[in-house]
């Protein structure tokens, strides 16, 4: 104790007593308990304060987790100020108001007619607002840093689906940028400067409309370089700009609504004029009238031969805009679909005359394509995107998490309502033929819906275009970034050089992408034909997410817990639905290339892609299957049907960590052909706690040699103090419920003959411990031999045989593992022949013709031949080979002596093949027990007092061998014989693995056995089966 102040401080070695212990110490003396840990376990007072200076990071190739140490001058920057109207709001407002308001939607509703038009409206605004919700869901579980919509989904659903999913929305916002800037120059050409038109063509329809494409492609493309180049030089002027294109789209709907409220009783006029009840083009009443005479006559003669229709129709006025008052709506409820070519008529106005179909030379308006429902679904869909622009900003957001949902969904409820309402509005107060007019030929050439706007149609003509460019400014900025997160996430290998840009981060090279794409769509030029294509690939962004909304919820992960409470996986699968239903609705074909492409972006991201874990749904997901597949299997054990070998393949290493046999893993690729479960699995000798970073470095190695045989599995390292307990271990405990290894693959021990270390208490004979582990677990042992022999998965064999040798029935294993390496192409061209062992009482002929029609239940195709081996004399050789064993047996159980009498018990073994030959074995039947048990052992020990002497020894090597280990002998040396007569040419051998000995003294005999029966041959499978039925005859 040292006595001070009045503090007692005790001495302890945990305390570092030469710098003190004072207040700012890392750790102080509360948390004394815990300071070993403080590295990687830090105090809760500093992960709240590192929590506290988080800011939202800019998405890039590194995790957002990663950044939140880059130093002072990242938490010196502005926090975000941004609240839910300015934030959230209004840029959903400007990005979901667009083109298609101002320029389709009069025309969608004069051709569906007032019903169908509202349900059109109600569909789009439907699948975008249960998206939202999904969307707020996801954007309020944890903090969405900047990347907002793709970031969402690939944290969601994964890499694979995220790169896809992301990739579909980039190209939908390009595309979208591309309509934009069509619709822009359209309002440019028609409606502002109509003498700026390059190309000019005569009063036909065919003619003006591709002139005026051509027009659009050269003004178009002309727009996207100045519009890419402000987006290069500066965001900064494009974020300026923004609040005056919404300014003028705000004002350009106010004043739609004021002059509907105006016609009510002052409504303006905008003559229009029919024949019949064709509506005729404000063009023809400007000539003069010679020349309005010759579009319907021949030639200006009295007796010239004229048009019937125009002989039988007179010219009469309607007014275009009826006004509110006026109960035009009864006839703009219903729909008129048109075919390209046909007339704009009005249902109401008799016609005289039924005549043929008019003339496109004729000075009507016409239809300019064919229309249907699910045609205007296509085109009206990109009207109500936009609504990610709020997530998109999400790093701007004081409060992301309250401000994404609420500004989110009054926008898309704000914008339903206008759409919803301006269907009413246009079809209450706008002619039928008016509406059915896309371009305003038959009021003056006006924008129709400028026909409506309070006070002059400029209004709305100036505010369109503005907003339309100001919209199309917003997509050249937003869809190069996107295509920079995506890249710099480095899970699309290609797109890899697109996440660099200006040393401000500016995504120069997205940029050129994105503009160059852009053009794709320019090209095209009709603003009708590009809608469809972006309305696809934004309806399958927002399908996937309602579908990572609907998985998290199902899937209840823990870390699903949205702030955002007023959701449920029945609205995200709605959503789904209607998004699907939309994509085939508008147009099927469309939407079957839509899936095409995001289906190879996700095997791309699958097989070439950066491995991510992102904790996502369809991990999740994957635990969830795995999990309910594996309570199924524990239900029963497998069918014969469905048996399969399960594998789990031993492997051994050096001393270098490299594996001795890999030849074994191709073995293994082979039998598998790339099917069913494999664990590869090696023993490390040592303490766990010390050998751990061992165990992780032999993992590693085995996954590196299993990437390398394209072998899919699973790794498992164990830690025991002796090699042998390692195995059983392994055995035991490897595998999950119902996908448990059933068979078992190790290597041949070439080394068991060097066992007579003498520093080894016992001989590692692991075959013989396996073989009796696997039949206690009822699992099957396959053991090659002279594995290095092998063929490689790239050295096909050539045509040969593969024979296996049936003499016990093992549960059909024999059978079957030549019909699985037959599948593979290294085995393919081999044949496959089936031996099997007749004695002088079996009918052999009998035998080969039941083997013959039990291989054809089988549906195994092989050629079968019976072996009759007859009883023969025991061989001098076998009595030699029987006896040079037994030897070697007993002096490998004497081996715990000095190194003097070890060394000369070597100049004994070296001597005893002199002695061996003049051995008599004339009474081979005499029995003699050479068996060591404990108690002859120690017996032997007490007798022999130096238990090595040399007379000791002569003793023993005057011993007759053990009758039944002589039998046994002859077994081996009599099979061998037969197998390598018929074999010796097959590619490989298989055959029957005897049974070890019941006890292990006899483990030495039973590998010279298993030596015996296998010498002379190249390649030998031997096969133990796990003791159940592993083939059937029966479907």
């Amino acid at each position: 104790m040292d006595q001070g102040d009045g503090n007692s401080k005790i001495s302890s070695v945990y305390i570092n007593n030469t710098h003190g212990v004072d207040d700012d110490d890392f750790y102080d003396r509360n948390l004394a308990l815990f300071e070993e840990e403080m590295d990687t376990r830090p105090k809760v007072s500093s992960l709240l304060s590192r929590l506290a200076n988080y800011t939202n990071l800019t998405q890039g190739a590194k995790e957002h987790e990663e950044a939140e140490n880059i130093g002072e001058k990242k938490k010196a920057s502005k926090s975000p100020q941004m609240g839910t109207f300015m934030g959230v709001y209004l840029p959903c407002l400007q990005n979901i108001f667009g083109v298609i308001l101002f320029l389709r939607l009069t025309w969608v509703v004069g051709t569906a007619g007032v019903l169908q038009a509202l349900c059109i409206v109600f569909i789009c605004c439907c699948c975008t607002m249960l998206t939202a919700i999904s969307m707020s869901a996801i954007a309020t579980n944890g903090v969405v840093p900047a990347g907002g919509s793709y970031f969402m989904i690939s944290r969601s659903l994964g890499p694979e689906f995220g790169g896809a999913v992301g990739l579909c929305f980039y190209l939908g916002t390009t595309f979208a940028g591309a309509m934009y800037i069509l619709g822009a120059i359209e309002i440019l050409l028609m409606y502002m400067a109509p003498k700026a038109a390059i190309f000019v063509s005569p009063l036909h329809p065919e003619g003006e409309a591709a002139a005026m494409l051509n027009d659009m492609r050269v003004y178009g493309s002309i727009c996207l370089l100045l519009m890419s180049l402000l987006v290069f030089v500066g965001v900064k002027y494009v974020n300026k700009l923004a609040s005056v294109f919404l300014a003028c789209v705000i004002l350009s709907i106010i004043s739609i609504y004021i002059g509907a409220l105006v016609s009510a009783f002052k409504p303006p006029h905008f003559p229009v004029c029919m024949l019949g009840n064709r509506t005729i083009n404000t063009q023809w009443k400007e000539m003069t009238p010679m020349s309005q005479l010759l579009m319907f006559c021949h030639s200006p003669e009295l007796n010239a031969s004229c048009d019937e229709y125009f002989i039988w129709n007179n010219f009469s006025e309607i007014e275009g805009i009826p006004g509110l008052a006026s109960g035009i709506i009864s006839e703009n409820l219903w729909s008129s679909y048109l075919s390209k070519g046909d007339v704009v008529e009005k249902g109401s106005l008799s016609s005289s005359h039924a005549a043929h179909p008019a003339s496109t030379r004729q000075p009507y308006v016409f239809a300019d394509i064919t229309t249907s429902f699910t045609l205007l679904v296509g085109i009206f869909f990109p009207s109500v995107t936009g609504i990610m622009a709020g997530s998109n900003r999400s790093g701007d957001l004081k409060d992301a998490q309250r401000s994404i949902p609420v500004g989110t969904i009054l926008a898309i409820l704000t914008t339903s309502i206008v759409y919803l309402s301006n269907v009413v509005l246009f079809g209450a107060c706008i002619d039928g033929v008016v509406l059915r007019d896309k371009f305003g030929d038959s009021v003056k050439g006006y924008l129709v819906v400028g026909t409506l706007a309070w006070p002059t149609p400029w209004v709305i003509v100036i505010g369109s275009f503005f907003s339309t460019c100001g919209a199309g400014l917003q997509s050249l900025t937003g869809a190069p970034r996107l295509l920079q997160a995506i890249a710099k996430d480095n899970i699309i290998p290609f797109l890899r050089v697109f996440g660099h840009g200006k040393a401000n981060g500016e995504p120069t090279w997205a940029l050129l992408l994105t503009a160059l794409i852009a053009e794709l769509g320019i090209l095209i030029a009709s603003l009708d034909l590009v809608a469809p294509i972006l309305t696809m690939f934004f309806l399958m962004c927002y399908l996937f997410v309602n579908l990572a909304c609907a998985l998290q919820t199902l899937l209840r992960t823990p870390n699903w817990r949205p702030r955002f409470s007023y959701y449920h996986w029945t609205l995200s699968f709605l959503g789904m639905t209607v998004c699907l239903a939309l994509m085939f609705i508008s147009s099927w074909y469309y939407a079957i290339i839509a899936m095409v492409i995001a289906g190879m972006i996700y095997k791309y991201i699958e097989y070439h892609g950066a491995e991510k874990e992102w904790g996502d749904g369809i991990r999740g997901l994957s635990l969830s299957a795995a999990r309910y597949a594996l309570l199924r299997l524990e239900e029963g054990p497998p069918h014969t049907k469905n048996w399969r070998p399960q594998l789990l393949v031993l492997l051994k290493l050096d001393e270098d960590a490299h594996v001795k046999s890999p030849r074994l893993l191709t073995f293994a690729s082979q039998l598998k052909a790339g099917k069913g479960l494999t664990i590869v699995g090696t023993v490390v000798s040592g303490n766990f706690l010390q050998s751990y970073g061992e165990a992780l470095a032999a993992e590693q190695t085995l996954k590196h040699l299993m990437d390398k045989e394209r072998v899919k599995g699973f790794c498992q390292c164990i830690v025991a103090q002796k090699p042998r307990e390692g195995i059983s271990h392994m055995i035991q405990s490897s595998g999950l419920g119902g996908m448990k290894p059933n068979t078992v693959v190790m290597g041949w021990p070439h080394a068991w003959r060097q066992s007579e270390d003498p520093r080894l208490t016992a001989p590692p004979l692991f075959l013989s411990d396996t073989v009796r582990v696997t039949t206690a677990a009822h699992q099957a042992l396959l053991v090659p031999k002279n594995i290095s022999l092998f063929p490689t998965n790239s050295e096909p064999c050539a045509d040969g045989y593969i024979d296996v040798w049936w003499i016990v029935h093992d549960g059909g294993m024999l059978m079957l593992l030549p019909f699985l390496l037959r599948q593979h192409k290294v085995w393919r061209k081999c044949g496959m022949r089936i031996f099997t062992v007749a004695q002088m009482e079996d009918n052999s002929i009998q035998m080969k013709k039941d083997l013959a029609t039990f291989l054809y239940h089988l549906r195994i195709e092989a050629e079968v031949e019976v072996v009759e081996m007859h009883d023969s004399d025991i061989s001098a050789y076998t009595y030699e080979r029987t006896l040079m064993m037994e030897q070697r047996s007993q002096m490998l159980r004497q081996m715990r002596l000095s190194k003097s009498d070890r060394e000369k018990e070597a100049q004994l073994v070296k001597d005893r093949n002199s002695m061996l030959r003049s051995a008599s074995i004339s009474d081979h039947h005499r029995r003699v027990q050479m068996t060591w048990t404990k108690e002859k052992t120690s017996q032997y020990r007490i007798t022999h007092s130096g238990c090595s002497t040399p007379e000791g020894f002569r003793d023993m090597l005057s011993i007759r061998p053990d009758h039944s280990n002589v039998r046994r002998m002859h077994t081996a040396v009599k099979l061998n014989e037969v197998i390598v007569n018929k074999s010796h040419d097959a590619r490989l051998v298989l055959l029957n693995m005897p049974g070890p000995p019941r006890n292990s003294e006899g483990d030495e005999n039973y590998m010279e056995f298993l030596e015996v029966l296998t010498e002379g041959l190249e390649r030998v499978l031997l096969v133990r089966g796990g003791g159940s039925e592993v083939i059937t005859i029966y479907s």
